[in-house]
């Protein structure tokens, strides 16, 4: 059973651009990709297979990446992602790369790799979603607001060569629909977008709008 198309859950991503002096300027709107793993939690869900809990169903924890497909992307001509995409193509590897000066609360997990339903050979950092930054739009629409404040992400402090690249692609995961007893993240939905250099002149925010 295909629960994305057939509970037709889709999504939206903005971002903008938040200057020092509080100026915002949206510089990304743009639908997302809702992908297979999507399917694999609610199955979980619906089937009575994973999780009691509603909580492991949530979306959670988000991660930012430096290597988009095509590694330039632009708003007016986006990469075509399939939804089979189970991970990010160049997620930042450490908590110092996010910035340990950040507001973020990081943690580290193994991730549930959907193409092979293994988990992933070593721990990855993902940003923990506080209550507070998500919001019912209506019955049918959960936005989630991920802030990369003044000190997060910015190039100039990534720890691997590498990664010294503008960020440009984000994922939402599902909490942890297996009930694993250590949380094990699911890539639930993935959105590549304009190459940003972040640096601590700005804040970036993140409008993700899911509607269910």
């Amino acid at each position: 059973m295909n629960f994305i198309e057939d509970l037709g859950i889709h999504g939206n991503l903005q971002i903008c651009k938040v200057g020092k002096d509080g100026t915002e300027k949206v510089i990304f709107d743009d639908h997302n990709t809702i992908t297979s793993g999507m399917s694999v939690g609610l199955s979980y869900l619906f089937t009575g297979s994973g999780s009691t809990s509603i909580i492991d169903y949530q979306l959670q924890k988000f991660q930012v990446g430096v290597s988009a497909p095509d590694g330039t992307v632009n708003i007016t001509d986006p990469v075509t992602v399939a939804s089979s995409i189970y991970e990010l193509s160049g997620a930042l590897r450490s908590k110092t790369d996010y910035g340990t000066a950040s507001k973020f609360f990081l943690t580290e997990y193994k991730s549930l790799k959907v193409n092979s339903t293994t988990l992933g050979s070593s721990k990855e950092v993902f940003v923990e979603i506080p209550f507070s930054h998500v919001t019912r739009v209506d019955d049918k629409s959960i936005r989630y607001t991920l802030v990369l404040d003044e000190n997060a992400c910015n190039s100039a402090e990534f720890t691997d060569q590498d990664l010294n690249m503008p960020i440009n692609e984000i994922g939402l995961f599902m909490r942890n629909p297996t009930n694993a007893a250590e949380d094990n993240p699911l890539l639930v939905a993935y959105r590549t977008f304009t190459s940003i250099t972040k640096t601590s002149d700005f804040s970036l925010i993140f409008r993700w709008t899911i509607n269910f």
